[in-house]
This record gives structure tokens, sequence and C-alpha cells, in this order.
């Protein structure tokens, strides 16, 4: 079931109302000058419908429109003398007795899309040039073969797959003919969504670790993808929770479920990303000392979580099925409760657990390498490849320096 949004927050210090409105690189808080709940829900209304249909009007989408190559609704003769049925998307062609001879699709579907967020042009592409519609290929291959090898599924293969058929969509044209120009007209179109350079990259990574596979497999000898993201310092630098944020989070967090209330309890006592959270569905014993383990979707992210004593009493006698049911809407959920409890700085998000874990362990002089081995690393060594890394009794003992 989905979560109904909550535009109204009230502020540290404030007895008033506020609305907060957010669309991409904008936020905007006005005070509703009440502190009655219902008096502001109403004067609230107005300013949230506009603002629903502001972001729904700039929503990039595809539109569909038939292009006819007949008039739909009436009859027509053709080249041939041959007489036509035009409906909207059918030709009937009929012989000199009125028999029907053969059928055939009346034009084709144009596809369109917005071009930017804030202005309404369109650029139209002819179908008849880049198919009617993405037909499946010897690169629809490539793209199936790559997520299979490297196992990627769910929301990063959907996204994998939505990256590529914007591709097809933008450029249509075979891997093996592209240039990094046709990349770029990818990075454009992400760009006039205004996402953030990192996040481009990430989209197109996907296709770029594809053709990579390819090459390697001899399959394609270019990569049309490679490099084609622009360097920008437009990251937004995230910060770690302080004090008095884990107070307020701590104060506030019988407001969430039961279970996102042990999903935060676990990604702040061990600054697991929230992903690795989801992969939860079993555990494990050594010397006495249970832990989980996490990060599989890369090599060096792959670890051996120590349960820290802060989480062990919210937790299952023993963990033997998921232990959160994975969903989609489980960041902006959680981040929705930090702006509902009066954590607003758009630096500090769920993922600012996981920065706070990193300080806390510096200030308690835990050495890098344990550190690595609990967070994960951001590089694989050649020593990553041997042993099983420090007993887990021992990344407990530094784990529980964390804390919540």
């Amino acid at each position: 079931m989905r979560r109904k949004i909550d535009y109204l927050f009230q502020r540290k210090g404030s007895a008033n109302w506020y609305v907060r409105l957010q669309s991409p690189g904008n936020r905007t808080e006005k005070s509703l000058g009440t502190s009655d709940r219902r008096e502001a829900e109403i004067l609230a209304g107005p300013l949230v419908t506009a603002h629903k249909a502001a972001l729904l009007a700039a929503r990039p989408r595809f539109v569909t429109a038939r292009w006819h190559e007949y008039e739909p609704g009436r009859k027509h003769v053709g080249p041939d003398g041959a007489e036509i049925i035009a409906t909207n998307d059918q030709l009937i062609y009929l012989d000199a007795t009125g028999n029907v001879v053969r059928t055939a699709p009346n034009g084709a579907l144009q596809y369109s899309f917005p071009t930017r967020l804030k202005e309404p042009s369109f650029e139209l592409f002819d179908r008849e040039r880049a198919g009617t519609a993405p037909k499946k290929n010897g690169d629809d291959e490539l793209i199936e073969t790559y997520l299979k090898h490297r196992n990627v599924v769910g929301a990063y293969a959907r996204e994998a797959r939505d990256t590529w058929g914007l591709y097809q969509s933008l450029v249509g044209k075979p891997l093996k003919d592209a240039s990094r120009d046709d990349g770029r007209k990818l990075v454009a179109h992400f760009e006039a969504q205004e996402l953030k350079s990192g996040t481009v990259a990430k989209k197109i990574s996907w296709l770029t670790a594809a053709v990579n596979l390819a090459i390697k497999e001899g399959k394609l000898k270019f990569n049309p993808f490679s490099s084609i993201v622009p360097k920008r310092d437009d990251k937004l630098r995230r910060l770690p929770f302080d004090a008095n944020d884990i107070d307020c989070i701590k104060r506030n967090l019988n407001r969430l479920s039961a279970s996102d209330q042990l999903l935060v309890r676990m990604v702040a006592s061990t600054g697991m990303r929230l992903s690795e959270a989801f992969e939860i569905k079993s555990e494990f014993l050594e010397g006495g000392v249970r832990y989980v383990e996490v990060g599989h979707k890369t090599e060096q992210s792959l670890r051996r979580v120590p349960l820290p004593a802060d989480v062990l009493p919210f937790l299952p006698a023993r963990i033997e099925a998921p232990l959160f049911q994975r969903d989609a809407r489980a960041s902006k959920t959680l981040n929705k409760f930090l702006d509902d409890i009066g954590i607003t700085d758009p630096r500090k998000v769920i993922h600012s657990f996981r920065h706070r874990a990193a300080d806390r362990l510096r200030a308690a002089k835990c050495p890098k390498d344990i550190r690595y081995e609990l967070l994960g690393h951001e590089i694989k060594t050649i020593a990553d490849d041997y042993g099983e890394g420090y007993p887990v009794s021992e990344l407990r003992e530094w784990i529980d320096k964390i804390g919540f």
C-alpha cells in the first residue's frame, strides 16, 4: 500500500505549521501562519494542488501518436488501382470482387518526449527511420547477456533496460555503427532533466559495462559510451548526523512502523547501505558471535557484519528469512521521516548514517583495514583474495563503537 505524502511539518521552536513543496533542484518552505493542523491543511490545499500539477506537466514521458499512411474511416485507391479500406491502425486491401486480399499496418507509431523540464517543447522521431518500435535484435541480446553474466536483477536490471530503451529511441542505430556523439545524445537527454552528473554516469555505466563485455567477447570493437559524461563539480556532499540529530531520531522513532524502526537501527549501528540491509535473509555464528553477510553487489563490498549490541534486542532469536521486505520506496519514506522531525538539511539523508559510522570508527582509532572490513572496501586489492579476514569476535568489538 502506498504511503500518503504529508506536505505539512512543524519546525523546532515554532507552533506554526509549514508546507514543504519540492521539485528537482528546488525546495520551498512556507509558513501557513496557524498552529491548527486542520486549518493548515485547508490553507495548504491550493498550494499543493498547483505544485502537483506543475510536477506532472514537467515530468519526462514518452508520448505516442500514430502517423497514418491513409486517412482512417474511408476508402482509398492504391497506386495499382486496388481498393483500400483504412482504419486507425490497419489497411485492408480488396480485389476487384470486394474480397480481402491482404492487410497491413496503417502507418506507424511516432514517439515524442519533452526535451527540457521547464519548456513544453518536444522532439519527434520518425519511426520509419528509427524503427516503428524497438525490435529485439543482436544489440538487445548483448544487454541481456551482460545482465545475466553479472547477475543484475530487480531495480538495477530495470534501470539498465530503461537506459538501453531510451538510447534506441534517441539514436535508432546499431551499436556497431554508433559513435561517441551518439552516446552523448543520451547524456544530453539526462542533463535536460537536471540530473546530477553522478546520476547520469550511473545510468550510462550499465551500457558501458555491457559493451565492454561484448568487446571482450569479440562481438563489438568500439564503446560509444566510454567516458562520455563530463566531470562536473555538482555532487551534493553528504553530512554525517551529529549528536543532536541522533537524539531527535531516537525521540521520534516510534512514528515509524516496527519494521522501519529496526531498519533505522540496523543501518545506524552498522553503517551498511540501505540496499545492503535488504540483503539480510539469514545469519551465521562464529565463536558465539552472530553475524550476517552483505554487500553482494561487488566483490569489494561483500563482507561479514557482526550484529551490534544496539540491534540484538530487537532481532528474532535467529534470522531464517528476509529480515526486511524489499521496498523501492524505503529511502523516500525514511528521508521524509527525517524532514518531518525537523532534519531538513538536504545534505543529511539516510545515507548519512554511513558517514557517521565511518567518523565514529575513525574517532575510536579503529585501524583502517578493520574499517574497510566493517563498511566495505572502495577498491579491491590483491590482499582481499587471501583468508577470511579478522575474527568476527574482534570485528564485533569495533562495530559496537558505532552505536545508536
